[in-house]
């Protein structure tokens, strides 16, 4: 069995990278900024926004099913 770091997850035997989750995060988003550019982002955020306002009036239409 593997032995079990500090906070529950399975030890590594080595330290790599040593990077941390936010550092890894904005790497990753530097680069994804580089490669697919700014109107990437926001055919993102607009799909993102649609989906939400769709949810929003499924919701809206179970509650008004329900009384």
């Amino acid at each position: 069995m593997a032995k079990k770091g500090p906070k529950g997850g399975a030890q590594s035997k080595t330290k790599k990278g040593g990077m941390t989750v936010a550092e890894a995060g904005r790497k990753g988003g530097l680069t994804v900024r580089e490669t697919r550019g700014h109107d990437f982002y926001e055919e993102i955020g607009r799909k993102g926004g649609q989906k939400v306002r769709d949810l929003i009036a499924a919701g809206k239409r179970a509650l008004a099913r329900g009384k």
